[in-house]
């Protein structure tokens, strides 16, 4: 089944995304500098398995439109608009980094049946991971006056497995290509790690909703320690924590296994 091209518009700022499937739907929410083909790696398991699978560019980013804000009120916003125009009675929500933010900060005010939070970065305040400012101010610069190329020198991370680097470095460059509009993305990679997607870690606590935590044990990934994953379980009534042996890849990279790991979440959990 081939995916069905759908475009949202929200006052000044055009959304492009895309669906396939039937069955219960699930959303996908993407990463900072990432696109809609980025949280399950192209997948078409959950397809295959029953469910409505709808991503979506966020703004400024992929074939999205540029805009004249990046904050997490905005990423919420744009979402509440996505699920309004679907008309979607029912919600799972699959959210990686800026995304899992995205889907936390709607789900703690919405209602959602399932959530599933990919590397989570969101430490309850403004800030991501380990990176400071001045990071994401060079990545945002190179971006601009070097283009992809700049980008992808500076945006890997120190440290990184050499049986790692030229991987994450072509993944990068290919992610990085899919954008038709960098120069919005330099202005979110400016903006959005500094915006508050919501105020404190307790808050998780109230939230009575089944969530699945896919951590990451990759020490050379600053932007995504496992000590934010581990703090959201501690914190979340009905979370579950899953995270790769020591040593293999991230799961997150891995699509199809992420994808199995995610459908049968679901299934436990009774989103069916």
């Amino acid at each position: 089944m081939d995916p069905v091209p759908f475009q949202v518009t929200r006052d000044s700022v055009t959304l492009q995304g895309e669906q396939a499937g039937e069955g219960p739907p699930v959303v996908l929410l993407h990463g900072l500098s990432a696109t809609r083909r980025n949280v399950v790696q192209g997948s078409r398991h959950l397809i295959k398995r029953g469910y409505r699978l709808i991503a979506y560019d966020a703004r400024g980013h992929g074939a999205s439109s540029p805009a004249p804000s990046y904050e997490y009120a905005d990423l919420v916003e744009d979402l509440e608009a996505v699920v309004g125009h679907l008309e979607l009675e029912r919600l799972a929500l699959v959210g990686s980094s800026m995304g899992a933010a995205t889907a936390m900060a709607y789900a703690l005010e919405r209602d959602v049946e399932a959530l599933v939070q990919i590397t989570p970065a969101y430490t309850g305040y403004a800030r991501t991971g380990d990176v400071d400012g001045d990071s994401w101010e060079r990545m945002a610069s190179e971006l601009e006056s070097g283009g992809v190329d700049a980008f992808v020198e500076v945006a890997q991370p120190e440290g990184l497995p050499e049986r790692w680097r030229e991987i994450a470095r072509e993944a990068t460059r290919q992610r990085m290509e899919r954008h038709e509009h960098p120069e919005a993305v330099a202005a979110a990679l400016r903006e959005i790690p500094g915006s508050i997607a919501w105020k404190g870690l307790d808050v998780l606590c109230d939230l009575d909703v089944p969530v699945l935590i896919v951590g990451s044990r990759d020490d050379a990934d600053q932007l995504h320690p496992l000590g934010v994953a581990q703090e959201y379980e501690r914190k979340l009534p009905r979370a579950e924590l899953i995270v790769e042996e020591q040593g293999n890849s991230p799961l997150a990279w891995q699509g199809a296994r992420l994808s199995a790991t995610i459908g049968d979440f679901f299934e436990r959990v009774g989103y069916v």
